[in-house]
């Protein structure tokens, strides 16, 4: 179910208002719906402006979880079908890219309000990143974790254009003693007890020259929900940090101490960032990086194969900025691997696609898929259990029946 909205555009440019106006003060139930294979999986596919039928988690605020068959399209996640995820259920319902501006403060020589149209004017770079929820695949975890129980479709990868955030805060002067820059956006809390969606990146890290203020998506304007009319891209890093529709930079001298960072999104603090199962952390650091990870797209658990015939398997890999070294492949469950062909490298931060023949005998097999970074990381064989139910990279394993 969905809140009914329309999307109105400005006339004659992409780069235009978005305004969702509530039609009708009820729900709208859709009879199409998907079960995701974990307990409790059944959710309603449902229809925002700008997007196709998608996967309803939530509807106040959106969330909204990409179809898994996208991901068998290609390497590049379609604008119409990138996953939305929201923190606070007061976001932004009307934006005039006109007036649109970004406040560049804190602990700078030279504070200043950033518009639109001086942002696209400053030179701009194009970045292939995926974005992925710190919960994608919650659903799966074993034992379960509260939560939103995602399936594999909070993530995406798309071509970003827009300005370097070194840029915007060389302009401004970051002044001695800076520790921190922290970002915020135009969605508010409903209630005054719930804590505005506040995010802190180190200093030497908003200033690598990666980090992006970006106002253009796989070549269009931003969709709404994505962020319209600039997001910030933190590429190899969770989608926490990706904070939308832009409003305010602030450089700090300080470790930011905001709930959304000192106390949400936290991981254990050790390699595997994880604890025993219902054992609570010793101690606990901010989520980071993407671990490595990688899926079989071209057939679902339960599928059906044709036996005795050539079958190609595809999927994608990827990590958190290393790119990816080796894809293998495993048809019997695990006991013996074989590498599989690499497709276009779109980058470092971007899916890798994969493909391989296989010829199956009759009968049941479990498929499994390993992927390896640059720097040597590779997937776990079990499960990574931590209490919030973030980062899972487990080797995947679909069951197939060949016939």
């Amino acid at each position: 179910m969905i809140d009914r909205r329309t999307l109105i555009r400005r006339s004659g440019a992409l780069a235009a208002t978005a305004a969702f106006t509530a039609t009708t003060g009820s729900l709208r139930a859709f009879a199409d719906t998907v079960t995701l294979p974990f307990g409790n999986g059944e959710r309603p596919l449902v229809k925002y402006p700008q997007k196709r039928p998608m996967i309803g988690l939530t509807s106040r605020p959106p969330q909204l979880e990409t179809p898994y068959s996208v991901f068998n399209d290609g390497a590049i996640t379609p604008n119409d079908a990138f996953f939305v995820r929201y923190h606070l259920a007061g976001i932004p319902l009307e934006i005039d890219p006109d007036s649109y501006t970004i406040d560049i403060k804190g602990n700078v020589d030279k504070p200043f309000k950033l518009s639109l149209a001086e942002l696209k004017r400053m030179p701009s770079a194009e970045i292939v990143a995926v974005n992925q929820c710190s919960g994608n695949s919650r659903g799966f975890f074993e034992p379960r974790v509260a939560g939103g129980q995602s399936g594999n479709g909070a993530m995406g990868n798309a071509r970003w254009r827009g300005v370097s955030l070194k840029a915007v805060l060389d302009r401004a002067g970051v002044r001695a003693g800076a520790r921190q820059v922290t970002f915020n956006g135009l969605d508010i809390p409903v209630v005054d007890k719930t804590p505005d969606f506040v995010k802190a990146l180190d200093i030497d890290h908003a200033r690598d020259g990666e980090v992006m203020l970006a106002y253009a998506m796989n070549g269009q304007d931003l969709p709404f929900l994505n962020g319209f009319p600039v997001r910030l891209v933190v590429p190899g890093y969770y989608g926490t940090y990706w904070v939308k529709h832009l409003s305010e930079i602030t450089v700090i001298d300080t470790v930011f101490d905001g709930f959304w960072m000192k106390a949400a999104y936290r991981i254990p603090d050790n390699d595997c960032a994880c604890t025993e199962p219902g054992k609570a952390p010793s101690a606990t650091i901010p989520i980071n990086r993407f671990n490595v990870r990688s899926f079989i797209t071209s057939v679902t658990d339960g599928g059906r194969l044709k036996a005795g015939a050539p079958t190609v398997l595809k999927g994608i890999a990827f990590d958190g900025g290393k790119g990816i070294k080796e894809v293998t492949v495993s048809t019997d469950g695990g006991k013996t691997w074989e590498p599989a062909k690499l497709g276009t490298d779109l980058g470092k931060f971007s899916f890798r696609e994969w493909q391989m023949p296989v010829t199956l005998a009759a009968g049941g097999h479990v498929l499994k898929v390993r992927a390896t970074s640059n720097d040597g990381k590779t997937q776990p064989t079990d499960l990574l259990w931590n209490p919030a139910g973030y980062m899972r990279n487990v080797v995947e394993a679909v069951n197939v029946t060949a016939a």
